[in-house]
């Protein structure tokens, strides 16, 4: 049997594991090298995937192509509000988590980066180096967050129910007392839909009763300001 070339070889680790850190050796070079890439990607589209990437995650993965869906899911399933049989409790859970983590660690990034950028002078005026998700995304407090938002999402056993449930899809980590991002909570949810929802939307001013005040990140600012 002839050994697996590169793209072979990323393309059967996605599969079994679901995603690859982008500090995968085999990852960082896909990331550099156009071809390799291009060739990952149509390996995985000729059995309905594709692949997603995110320079603010610090994970890639795999999703189910467009025209897939279907084939896969059925029109009940295209009809659920997710594929993943997650309750809509734990759905309500998964968006408040992702707000309370994403959003700030999105300010954060750009915020470190525009400070690199400007200490790096005109000379480097293009190179604007994304700061590593894992370095500035906060930390949520497991009894915080059950004392802000238990009575909403189920009391303690729900809660808890639906946290081992997200933590297995990969959506969040535990640390202790702490939860975390997981690997796909800013890959699988479109941050482009999902937060002007949450910052112009009701949920956003529940954040801030609750003392989780979000706040846009400087880039969408830049970009109204413009």
């Amino acid at each position: 049997m002839s050994p697996l070339d590169e793209s072979q070889q990323l393309a059967a680790q996605l599969l079994a594991r679901r995603w690859l850190p982008r500090s995968h050796p085999l990852v960082k070079r896909a990331l550099i090298d156009t071809e390799l890439w291009n060739q990952l990607g149509a390996r995985l589209a000729g059995v309905g995937l594709q692949l997603v990437d995110n320079v603010h995650a610090d994970h890639i993965a795999v999703a189910l192509l467009r025209p897939a869906e279907s084939a896969v899911f059925g029109e009940s399933g295209l009809a659920a509000n997710n594929n993943l049989d997650i309750p809509r409790d734990g759905v309500a859970l998964l968006v408040i988590l992702w707000s309370l983590i994403v959003l700030p660690k999105r300010q954060r990034q750009v915020a470190r980066s525009d400070a690199i950028h400007a200490g790096q002078g005109e000379m480097f005026a293009t190179d604007k180096p994304m700061p590593q998700a894992a370095s500035v995304a906060p930390l949520i407090s497991y009894r915080s967050l059950l004392a802000d938002f238990g009575d909403q999402l189920g009391k303690k056993l729900r809660m808890d129910t639906n946290l081992k449930l997200l933590e297995r899809h990969g959506f969040i980590t535990r640390r202790g007392e702490d939860i975390a991002e997981g690997p796909l909570l800013d890959l699988l949810i479109d941050y482009d839909l999902l937060a002007p929802r949450i910052l112009d939307g009701a949920l956003g001013d529940v954040l801030a009763r609750a003392g989780h005040p979000v706040a846009r990140p400087q880039e969408e600012q830049q970009d109204i300001d413009d």
